[in-house]
């Protein structure tokens, strides 16, 4: 058993969110029980994550998608009122942590990403987009293919790169508009979690391979990191539960 508190300080010093402009708040969105014995963790704080962490007694949900994103409707209504009274109803704290655990060096998705890809010498290029290489150069057609066993997704491959890639940057997410970076960089591909229509002219025009690998495949594996190591610091327990999501 651990207290809620305890653990939220310890994210708080691995991540350190305040030093983040983020588009949510990072941390402890809503209230629940102060003793954590068990700590369900997911990509997206969504209905059937929720429903899971009940069935698993769960007293903390972490999460990298959580709620009150800037913009959106403040309304506690619909799908966010259900959502919301089920978290309250059984007590359950929810967690979120978006750009600080994108970015963390060895608990963000960039970086978990590279080791899922079996990409070496993983680095931060600059903002938020990574760069590595990998351990042996592959044609654009079996890079496809491998991103494709690793995160059990097929990608979406477009762009007129060179004829082997080695070189590769990435940012987890929808970071489709920080292809310019890799470019910059002169890597040979670019990867992030969604595509938007200008993406496919920039790939094509410049001269680079991407891959849109999908934003859940993608940030799956920051969550199960810091979770681990929760579990780890505190002696409680931490599951991942894999809701699927096709984007």
């Amino acid at each position: 058993m651990a207290e809620r508190n305890d653990i939220l300080s310890k994210i708080n010093e691995w991540l350190q969110p305040e030093n983040f402009q983020d588009y949510c708040p990072n941390g402890l969105q809503v209230e629940g029980k102060s003793e954590i014995n068990t700590i369900i963790s997911g990509v997206t704080a969504s209905k059937a994550l929720i429903e899971a962490a009940i069935e698993a007694n769960a007293d903390m949900i972490l999460v990298h998608h959580g709620y009150f994103w800037k913009g959106e409707d403040q309304r506690i209504q619909g799908m966010k009122r259900e959502r919301l009274k089920q978290l309250l109803d059984n007590d359950i704290n929810l967690v979120a942590y978006h750009l600080p655990l994108d970015d963390h060096p060895e608990y963000g998705n960039n970086r978990q990403l590279a080791d899922v890809l079996s990409i070496k010498k993983p680095r931060p290029l600059g903002g938020l987009v990574w760069e590595g290489e990998l351990e042996e150069a592959m044609s654009p057609e079996k890079f496809g293919l491998h991103l494709a066993r690793r995160l059990h997704r097929e990608p979406l491959w477009v762009g007129e790169g060179p004829a082997t890639i080695k070189r590769v940057g990435w940012c987890t997410g929808a970071a489709q508009g920080f292809i310019n970076a890799a470019l910059d960089a002169g890597l040979d591909a670019y990867i992030s979690g969604e595509i938007s229509e200008p993406t496919t002219h920039t790939a094509r025009e410049c001269g680079i391979h991407y891959y849109a690998a999908g934003h859940h495949a993608t940030e799956r594996y920051g969550v199960q990191a810091l979770g681990k190591a929760l579990a780890n610091e505190f002696g409680i327990t931490h599951k991942f539960i894999d809701c699927d999501n096709p984007v």
